[in-house]
Parts: structure tokens; C-alpha cells; sequence
């Protein structure tokens, strides 16, 4: 069977993540790079591709299968209606739009036209996460009570003289990167129904926030707590326990989840299990069986490019669909609200 050719469009960090990847595939391959910058060109040139400088001229002269769309946000929309135009499936990196009521309006358009597309929340594709939502589906740890999350890191100066963009609203990690998380949390956990949230800009004191506490309720009734930080200098969050991704030094004594059932918890990613052996024996006064849960570790990039040709070819639904990354873009510009407002905010 022919490989699936692959596009790219957008050359940058997680664009080159993704060439990477359709690189090494053994059902896709690289079938061109979109991009206008000038090193877009030595890049297509060392991958021995050709090399355009926009969506038009390839639809023109070469259209792939599929394309992945990793341009910057605030063109994720303009793309992708011309990809559909094109009738060509995408994985659309997230967030799917720069605001929900943009993201809206593109969702609508994808279920009009039953185009293809995948939204690029690549931890949906992580095995850590299938295995730790299937023991939480199990009902191992009883009726869902509570989770603790926190994605706690030190981003270093240069990160923001590099681009000054990030020191302003519109950038701040909870735009850029709590919607992580809280697909992670709709994985784990269900649907999130209401926020509270809390800010700061303390430490640094850019004009965007640096730090967050943030309260979830869920549709279940279970509740969560979330701390946000990209100033503290903690290992406490996924890049730095998952060990998915190896840029990342890692830890595998932390965990940046914690879901707690009427009948145990579970901690993730390093998968500790403690759960009560009788249900007689559910008691503070009573000892956990205490063990680990068995599971792989994969690049989830990796997997969701084997996902995103099987989405092509027909053999596969997107496991996150357009609709999701819009609940998600939702929950986090929810969390905004919340911190700006001092109050609730019902989903």
C-alpha cells in the first residue's frame, strides 16, 4: 500500500516536531512544507521535499492527502477554511481558534461539510493516559470524589526576550498552557461544569499572569483544585514526570494528578494505585493495598500521526474532534473570565 502523503504547514517548534514524526512513519510520508519564512526553505530542502510559500500554491501545484496545520493561532481558522475548501482532512494544531466564538463558527463549518479534521491535543494520544483513564473508567477507585492536578515549571528569562508577545494578554500560561491540562482533566475526570480561579503576576510582574489557582466542578459533582505556574521551580508538571517527551529532564518520584475515588486514588503518571482490598475495610483507620499499574510509554506525537492516516484513509474517527478542542478552548477561556472576575463561571 502507497504511504499517505503528509503536508506541513508552519515550520516552527511544533511544526518541526511533527516533520519529524510523518518522517519516521511507517504509514505516512513528508509530501511538502508550507511556510513563507526563509529557513522554511532549507528545512524542506534537507528533507528533500518541495518547499511553498503558501496553502494556494500547494493545493495548486501538489496536493497531499492530508496536511498538519501548526501555523500560528491567530491564522488556525483562515487555514483551515481554505483546507476544507480544498477538501483536504487536517490535524489542526490547538488551540482549534484564538477565541471560542471564532472556534464556534469553525466547528460549525467542519460539521456542515463532514471534513476531516483532528485537533492536535497530542496527550489524547499518550498510553499513560489511555490506561490511566481506564482505571478510573473501571471503577477500581468507587465513585469519583476529587482530583488534584498541577502543571508547575520555570519558563527562564530568554523565553520572553525571545518573543516579547509572550509577556502580554493573549499569551500567560493560562492560554498557552493550561489547555493541556484541561483536555487531560475532561479524560480523566468528565466534563467541566463551573471555575473559579485566582492570579497573579507577583513574581515578574508582566502585565499577563505568571501564576493561578484555579477550583473545577464536573458534571459528575466531583470537584477539583489546579495550580498553574510557569514561574516556580517545580517538577511537578507533565513535561517533567511523563517522560514523553525527552527534551525534558523528568522525575519519576512526582506526579502532577491525583484522582481520588470513594474506594482509592490514583496517582499520575507514576501510576501508584492505593485502594481499599473489602469494602468493610473503607476507613481511615484501614490499610490501602498499595501497587502500581502497569503501562508502556510512547511518544504521543508519534501516535497521533499513525491516528491522523488512519483518519485520512478512512479507517479511524479523530479520537479529538473539532468539538472537543472547542470544550476545551471553552473550559480555558472560562478560567480567564474567572480570574478576572473574582467569580464563578458556569459552563
Amino acid at each position: 500500500m502507497p504511504k499517505t502523503r503528509i503536508a506541513v504547514a508552519g515550520a516552527g517548534y511544533i511544526g518541526q516536531a511533527h516533520l519529524g514524526v510523518v518522517r519516521s512513519s511507517p504509514s505516512c510520508t513528508l509530501s511538502a512544507i508550507v511556510d513563507p519564512a526563509p529557513g522554511a526553505a532549507a528545512l524542506a530542502a534537507a528533507a528533500g521535499v518541495p518547499h511553498y510559500a503558501s496553502l494556494e500554491e500547494l493545493v495548486s501545484k501538489d496536493p497531499p492527502d492530508g496536511i498538519v496545520l501548526a501555523t500560528p493561532n491567530q491564522l488556525h481558522v483562515e487555514h483551515a477554511m481554505r483546507c476544507i475548501d480544498a477538501g483536504l482532512p487536517m490535524l489542526l494544531e490547538k488551540p482549534l481558534a484564538p477565541t471560542f466564538a471564532e472556534g464556534e463558527r469553525l466547528v460549525q463549518l467542519v460539521e456542515r461539510s463532514g471534513a476531516k479534521v483532528l485537533i492536535g491535543h497530542h496527550r489524547a494520544h499518550s498510553p499513560i493516559m489511555a490506561k490511566a483513564s481506564e482505571v478510573v473508567g473501571s471503577g477500581q477507585l468507587g465513585r469519583l470524589v476529587s482530583v488534584t492536578g498541577s502543571a508547575t515549571f520555570l519558563k527562564p528569562d530568554h523565553y520572553f526576550d525571545d518573543a516579547p508577545w509572550r509577556r502580554e494578554p493573549g499569551a500567560g500560561p493560562i492560554l498557552l498552557n493550561m489547555i493541556h491540562e484541561v483536555h487531560n482533566l475532561r479524560m480523566l475526570c468528565g466534563e467541566i461544569v463551573a471555575v473559579q480561579a485566582m492570579a497573579s503576576h507577583a513574581v515578574r510582574g508582566f502585565p499577563v499572569e505568571d501564576t493561578v489557582a484555579i477550583s473545577l466542578r464536573f458534571a459528575s459533582g466531583a470537584l477539583g483544585t489546579f495550580m498553574l505556574s510557569d514561574t516556580a521551580a517545580s517538577a511537578r508538571s507533565w513535561e517533567q514526570t511523563s517522560q514523553e517527551n525527552k527534551a525534558y529532564p523528568s522525575y519519576d518520584d512526582e506526579d502532577c494528578y491525583v484522582i481520588s475515588g470513594t474506594n482509592g486514588s490514583l496517582s499520575v503518571p507514576t501510576m501508584r494505585l492505593k485502594t481499599y482490598p473489602r469494602p468493610e475495610d473503607r476507613s481511615w483507620w484501614k490499610p490501602f493495598e498499595q501497587g502500581v499499574v502497569g503501562m508502556v510509554r510512547d511518544d504521543p506525537i508519534k501516535r497521533q500521526m499513525e491516528h491522523f492516516g488512519a483518519v485520512i484513509r478512512g479507517q479511524a474517527q479523530p479520537l479529538v474532534s473539532a468539538r472537543d478542542g472547542l470544550a476545551n478552548l471553552r473550559v480555558t477561556e472560562a478560567i480567564v473570565q474567572a480570574a478576572k472576575s473574582g467569580r464563578t463561571v458556569e459552563l
